[in-house]
C-alpha cells in the first residue's frame, strides 16, 4: 500500500471516530449543571447581601473581587495537582461536590463576613476544579477529536449560563431567595454525580511514580505550546467581562428610552450572546479538528476584533447592536474552545495539568486587567476609545498567532 493510500485511511479513520463518548458526554453534562448551579446563587447574591443582610454595595464588590482572585490562584495551584492522572480524578470530583455545597450554604448566612468566607472557599474550589476537568477531557477524548470534545464541554457550559438565571427567577418566585439559594445544590451535586460517571467510562491510568507537586510554568511555556500561549495572553489582555458589553448597550439603547426598558434589552441581548456562543462552539471543535487548534482560534480572535470595532462605532437600536453582540458570542465560542484543544494537543502529556492550569489563570488575570483598563478609559476618556482600544488588542493577539503558531 503506498503513502497516499495509508494517509487517505487514516483521515477515514479519523474522520469516522467517535467523539460523544460517555465520558465526554459525563463531563459535558457536569459543566451545564454545574454552571446552572452556580449561577442562581450568582444572580441572587446581590439580593441577598444588600435586600436580606443590609450590606453596603462596596461589600458586594469586595467579595466578588477577591473571590475572582482566589479562584485564579487557585487554577494555578490546580493545575500542578491535576498533572497526576489519578490526583486529577479525585480533584475534579472534590472539586464540584465542594463548589456546591459552599454556594447553597451561603442561602443561611446571617451576616456578610459569613457570605464572604462560603463564596470565597466556593470559588477556590471552582477554580481548583478546572484545569482537572481538562486534563480529565483529554484522557477520555481521542486526540483527533479534541476540538469536538471541548466544543461539546463550552456549548455545555454556556447552555448552563443561560438556564442558571432563568432557573433563578423561578425559584424566588416559588420558595424565596434564601430556599433558592440552598436548592442550587441538587445540580450541583448532580454535576459531581456526572464526573463520577465520566471516570467510570474513563480507561484507569498507568500507575506512575509520584512527584513533588510543583507549579511548573517554564517546562510549559518551552513546549510546543509556548509560542501559542503568547498569542493567547495578549487575547485575554483585550477579552473584557461582557458586562462591559451590556453596559455599553444600556447607555446606548437609553436614548429615547427609560432606563429600565434601555436596561431589559440589553439583557435580551446578552442572551443572545450566550446562545451564539452555545451554537458556534461544536461547529468551532469541528473545524479545528480537521484545520488546526491554532487556526480556529486565530479566527475567533479576528471576529471579536470585528466585534468589538462594531460596540466602538456604537448603534443605537437593537437590531444595529445584535451584529456585534452575535460575533462577540461566535468569537468566544470558537476561542475557548480552541484554546482548550490546542493545549491539549500541544502540551506534554506529563505536564498536561500544569499546561490547562496556566492557562486557566491566564484567562482569569488577563479578564480582570482588560475589564478593569476598559473601565477606566470608558470612564474617563469614552466608551469608543474603550472598545477601540480592545479591538487593537485583538488584532495584536491575531498577528502573534499567525506569525509563532505551530501546525496542530
Amino acid at each position: 500500500m503506498d503513502a497516499a493510500e495509508g494517509s487517505t485511511e487514516g483521515s477515514v479513520a479519523r474522520a469516522s471516530e467517535s467523539w460523544l463518548t460517555p465520558g465526554v458526554t459525563g463531563i459535558g453534562g457536569a459543566s451545564l449543571l454545574a454552571d446552572a448551579g452556580h449561577e442562581v446563587p450568582t444572580a441572587l447574591l446581590p439580593s441577598l447581601l444588600t435586600s436580606t443582610l443590609g450590606a453596603p454595595a462596596s461589600v458586594l464588590g469586595l467579595i466578588e473581587g477577591v473571590s475572582d482572585g482566589l479562584a485564579g490562584l487557585a487554577r494555578l495551584g490546580g493545575g500542578a495537582l491535576a498533572d497526576d492522572p489519578q490526583r486529577r480524578r479525585t480533584i475534579a470530583v472534590g472539586g464540584y461536590t465542594t463548589t456546591a455545597v459552599l454556594s447553597a450554604a451561603t442561602g443561611g448566612a446571617t451576616a456578610a463576613w459569613q457570605v464572604a468566607i462560603l463564596r470565597a472557599g466556593a470559588w477556590t474550589a471552582r477554580g481548583l476544579r478546572v484545569p482537572a476537568r481538562n486534563a480529565l477531557l483529554a484522557d477520555i477524548a481521542p486526540p483527533s477529536t479534541y476540538g469536538r470534545a471541548y466544543g461539546f464541554e463550552r456549548a455545555m457550559d454556556n447552555l448552563g449560563a443561560v438556564f442558571g438565571p432563568l432557573l433563578a427567577i423561578v425559584l424566588v418566585g416559588a420558595v424565596g431567595v434564601r430556599w433558592a439559594i440552598g436548592l442550587s445544590i441538587i445540580p450541583g451535586l448532580l454535576a459531581a454525580l456526572s464526573i463520577v460517571y465520566a471516570i467510570r467510562h474513563t480507561t484507569q491510568p498507568r500507575v506512575r511514580a509520584r512527584e513533588p507537586i510543583r507549579i511548573k510554568i517554564r517546562p510549559v511555556l518551552r513546549s510546543r505550546l509556548g509560542g501559542v500561549m503568547a498569542g493567547i495572553s495578549i487575547f485575554e489582555l483585550g477579552n473584557c467581562a461582557a458586562t462591559l458589553l451590556i453596559l455599553r448597550a444600556t447607555d446606548l439603547l437609553g436614548t429615547g428610552r427609560d432606563a429600565e426598558t434601555a436596561a431589559q434589552l440589553a439583557i435580551g441581548l446578552y442572551v443572545v450572546y450566550n446562545v451564539a456562543a452555545t451554537l458556534a462552539s461544536i461547529p468551532a471543535g469541528r473545524h479545528g479538528d480537521r484545520r488546526g487548534a491554532t487556526r480556529t482560534l486565530a479566527m475567533g480572535v479576528a471576529i471579536f476584533a470585528v466585534s468589538y470595532t462594531l460596540f466602538a462605532i456604537g448603534a443605537s437600536t437593537v437590531l444595529g447592536l445584535a451584529p456585534a453582540f452575535v460575533a462577540a458570542g461566535v468569537a468566544i465560542g470558537m476561542v475557548e474552545t480552541a484554546e482548550h484543544a490546542a493545549v491539549a494537543t500541544l502540551s506534554p502529556e506529563t505536564l498536561r495539568g500544569s499546561s490547562f492550569g496556566l492557562l486557566a489563570a491566564v484567562q482569569s488575570g488577563g479578564n480582570l486587567a482588560a475589564s478593569a483598563v476598559a473601565g477606566i478609559l470608558y470612564s474617563l476618556v469614552s466608551p469608543a476609545w474603550a472598545f477601540g482600544v480592545l479591538a487593537g488588542t485583538m488584532v495584536v493577539s491575531f498577528s502573534v498567532l499567525v506569525a509563532t503558531g505551530r501546525p496542530d
